[in-house]
C-alpha cells in the first residue's frame, strides 16, 4: 500500500520514496497574513530525577560548595558547584524552595515519584495504592489536537514500572500510568518518520532519514527565502547530530547491566556514552518542539530506589551506582560525589534550554524558550525526605513568567544532613509548613491558558514568579 504523504497532517514534510520527514515552520511555506496576528504556542517541558539532592546543613564544610539551592533569597543569590553550569542562564530560571504536596510530606521518598506531577496520595507501604491525573495531562485535554502528538511521554528505564516504583510520571483522567517510551531510534521514528514498509526496511539499512529526501529537500531549498534556506540546513544538521546521537545512544541502552555484587565496574560501559544518552533524549524533545509535532513533553531522568538502567548514569561522571551516592554523603567527600553527579544532571538540563533560548520561534515571537514553560526536579530534598523539594522553573517569559531570582519559601529553617544510620530525615517532625506545590501547578495551568482555579490539593496560586 502506496503512503498517502498528501494527507498526512497540517505540518509540511520533506518526501522520499515512501517516507516523509517532519519540517519546521517556515515563513515561505506558510506565509502570514498582512495585519493577521501572530499566535505564540505555549508548550509544557517537565523532567524528574530521583533520590533527592546535597542537603549539607550550614555548619558542614560543604555547605558552600555542595548545598543544591543557591545561598541567597530573590535576585540576590549565588549557585554553589552543584548548581554553577545554570549560571549562563540565570536570567531564564526561577529556583524555587519551600514547596512540596501535602499529601506526601510525612512518606519515605522513594515513593513519590509516581505523584511528582499528580499530588495524589499514593500512600506509602502496603497500603491501597490510587494516582489522578498529571499535570502534563491536564494541559493536553485542554489543547487537543493542536499537535501531531498530544503528548510525548520518556523515561530512561521505559515503562509504567510498579506503584511507588513508576518508570513515567505522566498519569490519564483514571489514575493510570502512561507507558514512557526509553529508545532513542523508536522516539525519532515517531516524531519525524512516517514510512511505507519498503522505504523503512532501506531505512534500517541506511539507518539515515536524510539520504532518503534529499532531493525533495534541494528541490525546496529553490523556494524558500534566504532566511528560510538558512534554517532548513540548520535544521537538518540537527536531524543528522540526532540520528547520530541515536546510534550511539542504542549501544548503551542495549548493553548489559552488571551483577554488582560481582563486578563493581562494568567494562563494556564508557562514562561518555550515559552523558550521550540524555543528550540524545533531550535533542529529541527539542526537535519534536520545533516541528510542532508535540507541545508536551515528560521525561523522567531516573527510577526512585536505584533500581534500573537509570541508576547507571552516574557513570557519566564516573561514578558507579547514582543512588548509592546519596547514601553516602557521611563519608569523607561524599557530599562532592553526590554533587557532582546533581552537576551533571543541572548541565544536560541547562544544555537543552540553552537550545530552545537560542533558537528564534520558527512562526511568532522571541525565542522557543520564551514560549516553553519548564519545569524540572524531585519529590526530594534531603535523604528521602518528602518536604521542600528541589525545583526550577524555566522559559515561558511570553506567558508571563518572570525569572533571575531564588523563591526561597524555605528561608533558613531547612531539613538536611547526612544520614548516619538511624533516623531519616523525613521520619522527624517538620520544622516548616510548605507550599503546596499543586499551587504552583495551578499557576503554571492558568498561564498556558487553562481556565482552573484547583488542581488536586491546592489553596490558590503562587504570586510573584
Amino acid at each position: 500500500m502506496q503512503l498517502d504523504l498528501n494527507r498526512l497532517d497540517r505540518r509540511r514534510f520533506l518526501r522520499g520514496t515512501g517516507l516523509a520527514l517532519a519540517l519546521p515552520w517556515m515563513g515561505s511555506l506558510h506565509p502570514v497574513a498582512r495585519g493577521s496576528e501572530v499566535s505564540n504556542p505555549r508548550r509544557l517541558g517537565c523532567f524528574y530525577f530521583p533520590d533527592g539532592v546535597p542537603m549539607p546543613l550550614p555548619n558542614d564544610p560543604a555547605y558552600s560548595d555542595w548545598a543544591w539551592f543557591p545561598h541567597g533569597n530573590g535576585q540576590d543569590f549565588k549557585f554553589s558547584k552543584c548548581m554553577e553550569t545554570l549560571e549562563p542562564l540565570r536570567s531564564e530560571l526561577t529556583v524555587l524552595s519551600g514547596f512540596s504536596h501535602i499529601a506526601s510530606r510525612d512518606v519515605h521518598g522513594h515513593n513519590n515519584a509516581d505523584q511528582f506531577l499528580t499530588a495524589a496520595a499514593t500512600g506509602d507501604g502496603d497500603r491501597d495504592y490510587t494516582n489522578t491525573i498529571s499535570l502534563d495531562q491536564v494541559y493536553a485535554s485542554y489543547i487537543g489536537d493542536q499537535a501531531r502528538i498530544s503528548s510525548l511521554v520518556m523515561s530512561t528505564d521505559g515503562g509504567t514500572g510498579t506503584a511507588r516504583g513508576a518508570h513515567t510520571i505522566s498519569f490519564d483522567k483514571n489514575g493510570r500510568p502512561i507507558p514512557a517510551e526509553h529508545r532513542p531510534k523508536q522516539i525519532f521514528d515517531l516524531l519525524f518518520l512516517k514510512a511505507d514498509a519498503r522505504s523503512a526496511k532501506r531505512l534500517a539499512l541506511s539507518r539515515s532519514a536524510l539520504d532518503e529526501v534529499l532531493v525533495d529537500a534541494q528541490a525546496l531549498k529553490e523556494k524558500l527565502s534566504a532566511k528560510d534556506r538558512q534554517q532548513l540546513d540548520e535544521y537538518m544538521e540537527s536531524v543528522r547530530q540526532a540520528e547520530l546521537k541515536v546510534e550511539k545512544a542504542k549501544k548503551w541502552l542495549d548493553a548489559p547491566l552488571p551483577n554488582v555484587e560481582r563486578e563493581p565496574l562494568n567494562l563494556e560501559l564508557t562514562t561518555d556514552e550515559p552523558r550521550q544518552y540524555v543528550q540524545t533524549m533531550f535533542e529529541l524533545i527539542y526537535l519534536a518542539f520545533r516541528t510542532d509535532s508535540t507541545r508536551i513533553a515528560t521525561y523522567q531522568i531516573g527510577r526512585e530506589n536505584g533500581i534500573g538502567r537509570s541508576d547507571h548514569l552516574s557513570r557519566a561522571v564516573g561514578f558507579n551506582l547514582a543512588h548509592q551516592l546519596s547514601h553516602e554523603t557521611k563519608e569523607p567527600g561524599g557530599w562532592e560525589r553526590f554533587g557532582i553527579y546533581c552537576r551533571f544532571l543541572n548541565e544536560e538540563y541547562g544544555r537543552f534550554v540553552e537550545k530552545l533560548r537560542n533558537t528564534p520561534e520558527p512562526n511568532g515571537t522571541g525565542s522557543m524558550l520564551d514560549n516553553s514553560l519548564l519545569f524540572y526536579g524531585s519529590a526530594s530534598s534531603a535523604f528521602h525526605l518528602s518536604r521542600n523539594y528541589p525545583l526550577i522553573l524555566a522559559g515561558g517569559k511570553n506567558m508571563g513568567f518572570q525569572h533571575g531570582r531564588y523563591f526561597n519559601a524555605a528561608g533558613d529553617k531547612v531539613q538536611g544532613g547526612a544520614w548516619m544510620g538511624d533516623r531519616e530525615p523525613w521520619q522527624d517532625k517538620a520544622t516548616r509548613e510548605d507550599i503546596p506545590l499543586s499551587n504552583l501547578f495551578v499557576t503554571m495551568l492558568q498561564k498556558l491558558g487553562v481556565q482552573t482555579d484547583t488542581f488536586a490539593d491546592s489553596t490558590g496560586v503562587v504570586e510573584g514568579i
